[in-house]
């Protein structure tokens, strides 16, 4: 190791161990530097890097593969959906076939009367409260409630 990772070395062993183990712990990582240069490992065969290569590449090519018909099967998929929403929101599926007019609805009344009997009801109403707010503020005559009883 050159000097700077022997300090940077020194300095990360002396943060976990006091000076004595790190001391130690320094001369036995120097001690197995030094074995490792005096036995340097073989180099490999050209022949057998070149067949490690020539399997890698055997294995990898089905996952390529593989990976590249997920990509299109996913792409397809998105373009269908977007091709479909895209259909259905301008109308393109709308049918065609002329039904005639729509039908009329009618809706049943509540109240059994035609409307000219309910604006004779709702002036006769407008009458008789009249003819109460008069009562209330001492104003008016008995003559609404024989009118409300008389309705009634």
């Amino acid at each position: 190791m050159d000097n700077r990772s022997d300090e940077n070395l020194r300095e990360l062993v002396e943060k976990f161990f006091d000076p004595e183990q790190a001391q130690m712990y320094l001369d036995d990582i120097e001690k197995g530097e030094q074995i490792l240069h005096a036995h340097p490992a073989p180099e490999p065969d050209e022949m057998l890097i070149a067949n490690i290569k020539a399997e890698i590449a055997l294995h990898a090519l089905p996952r390529r593969a593989t990976l590249v018909k997920r990509i299109t099967y996913a792409a397809a998929a998105v373009a269908a959906a977007v091709i479909i929403i895209t259909a259905t929101n301008t109308g393109l599926f709308k049918k065609t076939i002329d039904v005639g007019p729509s039908p009329t609805r009618e809706y049943a009344s509540l109240f059994p009367w035609n409307s000219n009997e309910v604006e004779v009801f709702n002036t006769e109403v407008e009458q008789i409260e009249s003819e109460l707010m008069d009562l209330k503020l001492g104003r008016g005559s008995s003559t609404a409630i024989m009118t409300y009883l008389k309705w009634k």
